[in-house]
């Protein structure tokens, strides 16, 4: 068997859109995204399972945009007003008073509000009656769990931040086997990597050892 190149410099990870994996999974939403800053009120709600690539998109969107990307636990309301805003994990609690005004601003010129969650904003809890009303209104695309493409090249970008080339059957053999997230693929490659140098190069022979637990 061919030895593989394996440097040990690694790659720092890109955020970048054209480092985002494109595929059907999540062709509605790159479309959503994309079809900024004519979105219904100026505001978009991103959502999806875990690992599916809603950060990777989000912050593509905010370089893009120029816009500022806040802390959900305490956004600066001040820097909201005039331009674009991303805020990221919604679903996991904002303050009521906050999200009703960003959501507001959201619609004036030069504003625009990206929304990440892992459900949709009818599921988010609301106190306020008025900011409930506008969460249910709030226009939603969702990202699907990466197909059989998006996820190739989501372990191929993986294993390139790493310098690593793994053998051509590594690849059908892992989407066959791993969850369906970038987050599982991370980890995979992770392992691959760090597993003993005598086990090397990166086979489909290492792949099972890995996931099998051997």
């Amino acid at each position: 068997m061919a030895r593989q190149l394996r440097l040990r410099l690694g790659r720092r990870a890109s955020y970048t859109r054209d480092t985002f994996v494109h595929g059907p999974s999540n062709a509605q939403a790159t479309a959503a995204i994309d079809a900024w800053p004519r979105w219904h009120g100026g505001c978009l709600a991103l959502v999806g399972p875990e690992g599916v690539g809603k950060t990777h998109l989000a912050l593509a969107w905010a370089a893009n945009a120029h816009a500022a990307v806040l802390d959900r636990s305490a956004p600066d309301i001040v820097a909201a007003d005039g331009q674009p805003v991303l805020l990221e994990d919604v679903d996991r609690g904002i303050p009521d008073e906050a999200l009703f005004h960003l959501i507001n601003l959201a619609a004036r010129r030069g504003g625009g509000l990206l929304l990440t969650a892992r459900t949709p904003p009818i599921a988010w809890p609301a106190s306020l009656p008025d900011l409930r009303s506008r969460l249910n209104a709030l226009p939603v695309v969702e990202i699907e769990p990466p197909d059989d493409q998006v996820l190739e090249g989501v372990l191929r970008k993986f294993f390139k931040e790493r310098n690593i080339r793994p053998g051509a059957e590594v690849y059908p053999f892992l989407l066959r086997r791993i969850e369906r997230s970038a987050t599982a693929a991370r980890e995979v490659v992770r392992q691959l990597d760090e597993a003993p140098d005598e086990l090397k190069p990166v086979s489909r022979v290492l792949a099972r050892r890995i996931l099998e637990g051997d």
